[in-house]
């Protein structure tokens, strides 16, 4: 057993939760990890309601374990996917690009624990002063928008100003991640882009299969400019995208480009011209297997991890 004080608060079996990524986790992925003793997590992104709301039943029925819902604070329909939470009473609430203070009461009426997404240690401070249950302190080796500080350097620095739990999230894929997170004083984990390279995972095959041939430096952060980077696989979107950026294009002009483009690749396929959104991480990943298979890889893998580094030390 692994077990942790986040295990207790989301009522899971191992610390590890999924990541909400926008057009990739849906009930399917959600339910998967849910099941494998994680916690999934359904990403709303900027889907309507109604979406959102159909995914909820699709995970109830496939599961019954808790799962949680990931919601991006910036999204046109925020207020009628919260309505849609609060609706069927989800278990855990994770939140990105935002303060959720305005929807802390009603969270907090359903009893649902909600955990914000944090780049930075006076972002943690903040959303333990209004009543978050835990914060993921994600680095900037992540997929998709990040932040500045790197996972490493930002964790332990966190953990130290914070009296709710810690969950690292940014270049975790394996036993030793999990590990090296726990050291850090994390009480869990959050990943991504292992949880795309996954046969329960809906996105097309060929997304997946970018991961897996992944290197080390074949992710490169976009955007900068705008204020919002963004890490994705480099192809040609990349390669045009940096260009306009170094031609000096308006902020505009680069959203305008950037717009819609996750889904050109996530749903639509088309891997040249759309967003490959994945972490540094994906060079670690070599192969796309069942998320149940992935979970139970990883606890083995922590626990020989934890041998070897007990093995160092002389009684």
């Amino acid at each position: 057993m692994l077990r942790t004080k986040i295990c207790d608060i989301l009522n899971i079996k191992y610390p590890i939760l999924q990541g909400g990524m926008a057009w990739v986790s849906d009930a399917a992925l959600a339910s998967a990890v849910s099941e494998a003793g994680g916690l999934g997590i359904i990403a709303a992104g900027n889907a309507p309601a109604d979406w959102v709301e159909t995914e909820i039943i699709k995970a109830k029925q496939l599961t019954e374990k808790p799962f949680g819902v990931n919601i991006m604070l910036l999204s046109p329909f925020v207020d009628d996917v919260v309505d849609v939470v609060l609706k069927h009473g989800v278990s855990v609430v994770t939140t990105g690009a935002g303060n959720p203070g305005k929807y802390m009461d009603g969270f907090k009426s359903i009893n649902a624990k909600v955990i914000p997404v944090i780049p930075s240690v006076a972002l943690a401070k903040r959303m333990e002063d209004i009543g978050a249950d835990a914060v993921i302190a994600e680095g900037m080796e992540s997929g998709g928008h990040i932040g500045e500080l790197t996972t490493m350097a930002m964790v332990p620095q966190v953990v130290d100003v914070l009296n709710i739990p810690v969950i690292a999230a940014g270049g975790i894929a394996d036993g030793r991640g999990l590990v090296a997170a726990l050291a850090l004083g994390a009480s869990g984990v959050q990943m991504g882009t292992r949880f795309v390279a996954t046969t329960n995972c809906t996105i097309v095959d060929g997304y997946k299969e970018s991961i897996v041939k992944a290197k080390d430096r074949d992710t490169v952060v976009t955007g900068r400019a705008t204020g919002h980077p963004v890490r994705i696989i480099k192809n040609k979107l990349a390669r045009e995208f940096m260009k306009l950026e170094a031609s000096g294009a308006s902020k505009e002009e680069l959203e305008r480009f950037g717009e819609g483009k996750l889904k050109v690749a996530a749903r639509d396929g088309d891997l040249q011209n759309g967003s490959i959104m994945a972490g540094q991480i994906a060079g670690l990943i070599k192969d796309i297997k069942p998320v149940k298979e992935i979970v139970e890889d990883i606890i083995k893998e922590a626990k020989d991890s934890v041998s070897k580094i007990n093995g160092l030390f002389e009684v």
